[in-house]
């Protein structure tokens, strides 16, 4: 399970990495691995606004469809188009080409509820007991 040091991670399984007052938003590698072989991806639209824990769109796999949902609140500024064709890059590379939104912070505060790697890893461990 890879759970890269830099980033957050809410307890639905999202991750996000901010620079600056933008962040970039997607699953994780354990939700990919848990939801198998993604084959749509469901994306709001750019100028969205969302709050944080509110669901922004969908992941839909083999197995079963999920809800994605925002870590924390802001409006949407970019949506990876990539994913329209090839929703498997979440599968494939879950922190990089996988990325789902791109979204500029309201509240950075809302960082502070989020988990850093450690704590979600044993919260992933917890999990698969």
């Amino acid at each position: 399970m890879n759970i890269p040091a830099d980033l957050k991670y809410a307890r639905s399984d999202e991750w996000i990495r901010v620079a600056g007052n933008t962040a970039t938003v997607g699953v994780s590698d354990y939700a990919q691995n848990e939801l198998s072989d993604i084959v749509y991806v469901e994306m709001p639209g750019a100028g969205d606004t969302f709050t944080a824990g509110q669901s922004f769109g969908s992941v839909e796999s083999v197995k079963a469809a999920s809800d994605v949902y925002l870590p924390v609140g802001g409006v949407v500024a970019e949506v990876n188009a990539a994913l329209t064709n090839r929703p498997e890059l979440i599968n494939q590379d879950p922190y990089g080409q996988g990325w789902i939104v791109k979204i500029t912070l309201s509240n950075p505060a809302d960082l502070d509820a989020l988990m850093d790697a450690a704590a979600y890893q044993k919260y992933c461990e917890e999990r698969k007991q």
